[in-house]
């Protein structure tokens, strides 16, 4: 058996449909108590639990030959509370952890950037057996944005018009969990996860124009007021990170994760085309 914590959202139900399409045996640990029939769908064992209470998480931990830890987005009690689940884990005798972190962690302008830092290094006096998977911004992080882009021909950047993203296809993202999960000879690495193509906003307007059929214009959607406080943690953080982006960039190679897949990593057009097209008027059709 193998454990996906925050399996209710984007990232951990992808983890659980890579695992289940290997035919693995996924117990999914959830927040909350509504169902999640896609869940169940892919033969998982859903559980409900708090992940800020170690104790409760421990024995729904006992004889699992893996975790996947992912730690809910952008919440200022990950460093102590993934940290607990480490030492829970210990304690259940799980096989292996895989921690999903994130590229470029010690990057530290970025806090939810940080705190993931800071579990990387509680895993080396985890006593436990360990990897780590680093994944770029998602492609799937612009979907939102689709519907409006088809209505009005825009995209909105939000990291503006200068430097790029290389954003990974979180089906490339869940095969490479899948990899680290369940295979051998990875103990003790970190693996990036990092999409083919340096994006910039040009570009991707350019792609979505050719997904869309009609020109697409990218904007920069520069951020009103100043940075959001530090009490506000979500949009602190998303503020400081687009800040980030915008000056830097936030790029890297795919060579880590082509070679975890053994196949070239999807591209961002691969990701549309597994997109429903919207209508011109923005509806699904």
């Amino acid at each position: 058996m193998i454990v996906v914590t925050a399996a209710g959202g984007a990232t951990g139900s992808a983890v659980v449909r890579a695992l289940w399409s290997r035919g693995r045996r996924v117990r999914a640990l959830v927040g909350g108590s509504q169902e999640y029939p896609e869940l169940t769908a892919l033969s998982a064992d859903v559980v409900a639990t708090d992940l800020t209470d170690p104790t409760a998480v421990e024995p729904l931990l006992a004889g699992a030959e893996a975790l996947y830890l992912i730690w809910p987005n952008f919440d200022p009690g990950e460093t102590g509370g993934a940290t607990a689940l480490l030492a829970a884990a210990r304690r259940a005798g799980v096989g292996r952890v895989v921690y999903h972190s994130v590229l470029r962690p010690q990057a530290r302008a970025m806090p939810h950037h940080a705190a993931k830092d800071r579990v990387e290094e509680a895993l080396d006096a985890a006593g436990l057996r360990w990897r780590v998977l680093q994944p770029c911004a998602y492609a799937t992080n612009l979907d939102g944005q689709l519907a409006g882009v088809a209505a009005t021909g825009t995209f909105r950047s939000t990291w503006g018009l200068e430097q790029a993203q290389s954003l990974v296809d979180l089906r490339d993202v869940a095969d490479a969990a899948a990899v680290l999960l369940t295979e051998d000879g990875l103990d003790g690495g970190t693996f990036e996860a990092v999409g083919p193509e340096p994006l910039t906003a040009a570009r991707i307007a350019e792609l979505l124009g050719t997904w869309l059929g009609r020109e697409v214009r990218a904007v920069d959607a520069v951020p009103e007021g100043p940075v959001p406080p530090a009490d506000d943690y979500a949009a602190h953080c998303a503020r400081l990170m687009f800040d980030h982006y915008r000056a830097h960039g936030f790029t890297g190679s795919p060579r880590v994760l082509e070679a975890l897949l053994g196949r070239p990593a999807r591209t961002f057009s691969d990701h549309l085309a597994a997109v429903e097209l919207p209508s011109a008027a923005g509806e699904l059709r």
